[in-house]
């Protein structure tokens, strides 16, 4: 009952938090393929530049894709309900905090 009271934003956040690196691919592929398009428009420059910039673009984006999740992460990991690995690691310093005082 719980997940149905979700908002479209947490169930976003919820998702990037476990596919972090198919989100920035999937964002890196969409701006490169506009940036292609977007500069294919333009008439007055060579394909080599318009592949150059296309890559720019791409770059750039991806260095807001990875900012962005390393934000997520940061808020998540403040917020205490963290990632699959952050629970792992969370269940294995408590196992063994306990394995050393016995």
């Amino acid at each position: 009952m719980a997940e149905e009271n979700q908002t479209t934003m947490e169930s976003v956040r919820k998702w990037v938090v476990e596919h972090k690196l198919r989100a920035v691919g999937c964002l890196w592929l969409t701006g490169i393929g506009s940036s292609i398009a977007y500069n294919w428009s333009q008439p007055n420059m060579k394909p080599s530049v318009k592949i150059i910039h296309a890559r720019l673009h791409a770059q750039a984006l991806t260095l807001a894709a990875l900012a962005g999740a390393a934000l997520v992460e940061y808020y998540d990991h403040n917020q205490g309900s963290g990632s699959k690995v952050n629970q792992y690691a969370k269940q294995f310093l408590s196992m063994d905090t306990h394995a050393r005082k016995d």
